[in-house]
């Protein structure tokens, strides 16, 4: 079995067929997606499809987000989480953290709600899914400040040694399309040598695709039908390809080996899995 640990299947890219995504992805072998919410509008829809698919979600307002979100998105963030604390597909909060890439943002508020978002998975007993894009050192003093259970960094791309902070605060690191590129040589030297049990995967679905779906510039310019470059779950065994060939691993052994590391950061996960 395969888990894409980060899906945003709410997405509007996914309005048109996204029953045909899920049964897609179930017949790839991806029995499982982890669909992390952006902001409170999207609580809701999230619980509902992970209802609705049999799959699980997360609750939190991402850092991009954070510009439009209400002083008092964070008080309904915390009744969200305390309304639905006994609902087993709520598995985390996130997708919560920190862009310092996208011009425009405001650090000091993106680092409240940030802030703000730890203490209630601390709170609350739940591990978080971290947004990390050129932020890690920034992330990782958070966690020095306000200890969580866990979780996983999504979309790592940061240093070796970032990577072993993470991995020491108990969390795992988030690999998938970027993966897929030759010249993502950072990224692929971690997804190589880090421990085995350091590594999740996931899609990022409709975002991040890997080179086979990639549009380049040019492609857009030209006219290319942006549907085609779209990600999504049923994508996420043949990304696995690549972590199997720079690991020399089958792909029973990438699909077992980071099943369990996913229970292992989203330890609601595998107490569903386990359920009758």
């Amino acid at each position: 079995m395969w888990i894409d640990s980060h899906c945003h299947l709410d997405a509007p890219e996914f309005d048109a067929d996204r029953d045909d995504v899920v049964a897609r992805a179930r017949a790839a072998g991806v029995q499982m997606q982890v669909l992390p919410a952006v902001e409170v509008a999207n609580f809701d829809t999230v619980r509902q499809l992970a209802h609705r698919h049999g799959l699980a979600y997360a609750l939190g307002i991402h850092p991009l987000y954070t510009g439009r979100a209400a002083d008092d998105d964070l008080a309904r963030l915390q009744a969200a989480l305390q309304q639905h604390r006994d609902d087993p597909r709520l598995v985390a909060v996130g997708e919560i953290g920190l862009d310092h890439f996208v011009p425009g943002l405001d650090p000091v508020r993106q680092r409240h709600f940030y802030v703000a978002q730890l203490k209630l998975a601390r709170n609350a007993g739940l591990p978080v899914i971290l947004h990390v894009r050129r932020s890690a050192d920034a992330l990782l003093h958070g966690l020095r400040r306000i200890a969580v259970p866990g979780g996983i960094a999504h979309a790592f791309n940061g240093s070796g040694a970032q990577a072993r902070q993470f991995v020491d605060h108990g969390f795992r690191l988030g690999f998938g399309g970027a993966m897929t590129f030759e010249r993502a040589l950072q990224i692929r030297a971690h997804a190589a040598t880090l421990p085995a049990t350091a590594l999740v995967l996931e899609t990022d679905a409709p975002d991040i695709p890997p080179h086979w779906l990639y549009q380049t510039a040019a492609a857009r310019a030209a006219g290319a039908d942006p549907a085609a470059a779209r990600n999504e779950p049923a994508e996420l065994p043949r990304i696995a390809e690549t972590l199997c060939a720079l690991r020399g691993w089958t792909p029973a052994q990438a699909a077992a080996t980071t099943t369990a590391n996913v229970h292992a950061a989203l330890p609601r996960l595998a107490r569903l899995a386990a359920a009758p």
